[in-house]
């Protein structure tokens, strides 16, 4: 079956072979695409590839022919699920493809934060140990993330993943449900009150939806232990981002890294960029999914969800 394939953000998996795609179809690709132009882009697509261009009832209403989203990712927050199934539009998104990579940034995040690596990089960068008459330097205390109990709120698979490095380095680790979800773990689970109380590391691997969004606010930072490190690879309004400046600014918290952000790009307003002490965050721009490894197994992913689709349709049709 040939089909019209239009890939809407392709700077999303810039430098990466999508040739794999490119064969299933007519295959035509946009750098990226503004919301006005999607409508006009997509006429005549049976198949839209996007990444983080949202496709929403209005724009979805206008595209008769399609019959595919494939999402370019885990999270599928910027597609109208409810509209797209209302029109007969199938929607598949990318699985399990980037956990090892968001994993891994979790770990670099809170040991980067734990190990001071960013003062200690510029302590000797900046000329400071060359001139000093000694050969340690104790501007900033460190600590081990071994023997910490860490809290994970998301128990999927990335979530398993961190709590498996985790227990590596000798962490204890819990988790909570934001679904309200008890299932069979190897881990402990235990209620959001008791994991914000009692945890040195807090990660958060889960979805964004009504239960999450500003999940973690004013009252739970000052729930946290002043030592404590949170990070944020999921979704920005997960954690309200006023709130976690001003514990981090107060000393409510230890330290924090963030990979997302309410609006993305980042705003030169959010106020995690005004942090009294910048060295207490970690900042990056939405890239912890995104080594080539994980790009290459995104493509897979995108190829499978449309070869399954094709199966599946003309199994569908023998059956009519």
């Amino acid at each position: 079956m040939k089909h019209n394939i239009i890939f809407l953000d392709k700077y999303s998996v810039d430098n990466v072979d999508t040739s794999a795609i490119e064969k299933l179809g007519d295959y035509v690709e946009y750098h990226y695409t503004e919301v006005q132009d999607i409508v006009d882009r997509c006429k005549d697509a049976d198949i839209i590839v996007t990444n983080k261009t949202p496709l929403k009832r209005e724009t979805l209403s206008q595209l008769p022919k399609l019959k595919l989203v494939c999402i370019a990712a885990t999270g599928m927050n910027n597609i109208d699920i409810d509209a797209a199934k209302e029109f007969g539009i199938e929607v598949r998104n990318a699985v399990n493809y980037s956990t090892s990579s968001v994993a891994e940034s979790t770990i670099c995040g809170v040991l980067s934060l734990m190990k001071q690596i960013a003062y200690y990089d510029e302590f000797v960068k900046s000329g400071k140990y060359a001139s000093s008459s000694y050969l340690f330097d104790f501007g900033r205390s460190t600590c081990e993330l071994d023997g910490k109990r860490w809290g994970i709120i998301g128990l999927g698979n990335i979530g398993r993943r961190v709590a498996t490095l985790a227990e590596a380095f000798g962490c204890e680790v819990c988790y909570a449900s934001t679904s309200g979800a008890i299932r069979e773990e190897k881990i402990k689970c235990i209620s959001l009150e008791e994991l914000l109380k009692t945890s040195d590391v807090i990660s958060i691997h889960a979805p964004l939806n009504d239960q999450t969004r500003d999940l973690i606010s004013e009252s739970e930072f000052k729930a946290m232990k002043p030592n404590c490190i949170i990070i944020n690879v999921a979704r920005g309004t997960i954690i309200n981002e006023q709130a976690l400046a001003d514990a981090l600014n107060n000393g409510s918290i230890a330290g924090a890294y963030s990979d997302v952000y309410s609006r993305e790009p980042i705003k030169r307003d959010n106020p995690l960029l005004h942090i009294n002490d910048p060295k207490r965050i970690i900042l990056t721009p939405h890239s912890s999914w995104s080594t080539k490894e994980a790009l290459s197994r995104l493509i897979e992913c995108i190829t499978k969800n449309i070869i399954d689709f094709d199966k599946t349709t003309q199994t569908n049709d023998r059956n009519l």
